[in-house]
């Protein structure tokens, strides 16, 4: 039986909620506004909030000075790529460690969790040594390859969580009926998993879109995304913050549409299998 709330009570929980979505969404909206600012407004003290001259001028000095579309297209290449190649690698391993596990499974499923507490700083030289004499310094294709390694275990713990909850015996019947491993997860399994996989590729996007340590040192001019591209306005003459704002706000603009429409289905992927 559901329990009785107060109309005092919804209303407090409601303030909350509220207040705590202002004080996440502010520093969006802050630089939001702070990009229709001259420089000289945007480090005014005390600063305008609404009441200032607006000015979208930001916005063409910065696509003059920089190529937006090009590093645009260069993030979209990395961040889907990256997600892509790490969900062909993750599937089969998830399902091979949910429905065929080891003895050895959980401390794996532990091991390549414990890599991400590693900083990526101690791997950086080495890394920057072979891409160097490979040939992937400064390419999409490294890129793809780094995001991929970087973000393939929390694919995987994903994706294992979600496949745990599908229940063994509607795969053995596949097998009953002939077919194949191959054929059993693609047709069986991953059309049942497909709210936990669209979690996993929205929220790995994510992730590698926002991406700043390993696209700053290992991409220069051709493979540089929008992280490049938000960075190019710090410069030993200063931030230029009106123009970084709206650098930002360029930047973050597609990853935040994207999570709008679609923040149905991440919050369904996301509670998978919580609620029978």
């Amino acid at each position: 039986m559901a329990r009785n709330v107060s109309t005092q009570r919804k209303l407090l929980t409601t303030a909350a909620a509220w207040t705590i979505g202002i004080l996440i969404f502010f520093p969006i909206l802050w630089t939001f506004l702070t990009s229709f600012k001259t420089e000289a407004q945007a480090i005014a003290s005390p600063p305008a909030f609404l009441f200032f001259d607006w000015t979208v001028e930001n916005y063409f000095e910065v696509q003059s000075r920089s190529d937006y579309f090009k590093h645009f297209m260069n993030s979209v290449v990395i961040s889907f790529g990256s997600t892509l190649l790490g969900l062909l690698i993750a599937i089969p391993s998830a399902w091979a460690m949910a429905f065929a596990p080891a003895k050895r499974t959980k401390d794996v499923l532990m091991w390549m969790l414990s890599t991400k507490m590693m900083p990526p700083v101690g791997v950086l030289v080495p890394l920057y040594l072979m891409f160097r004499n490979t040939g992937l310094l400064d390419t999409r294709t490294g890129l793809v390859m780094v995001l991929t390694l970087i973000n393939l275990p929390i694919i995987i713990w994903m994706l294992y969580t979600y496949f745990k909850e599908i229940p063994g015996e509607i795969l053995e019947a596949a097998r009953m009926d002939g077919a194949s491993l191959a054929k059993e997860i693609i047709y069986v399994l991953t059309p049942m998993a497909i709210p936990g996989i669209a979690s996993t590729l929205l929220l790995n996007v994510i992730l590698a879109w926002n991406e700043a340590f390993w696209t700053l040192n290992l991409s220069a001019a051709r493979a540089a995304p929008l992280t490049a591209f938000i960075a190019s306005y710090s410069s030993p003459e200063g931030l230029f913050y009106a123009k970084l704002s709206a650098a930002s706000t360029m930047a973050i603009a597609p990853i935040l549409i994207l999570g709008w429409f679609s923040q149905k289905q991440l919050v369904r992927g996301l509670t998978f299998g919580a609620v029978k």
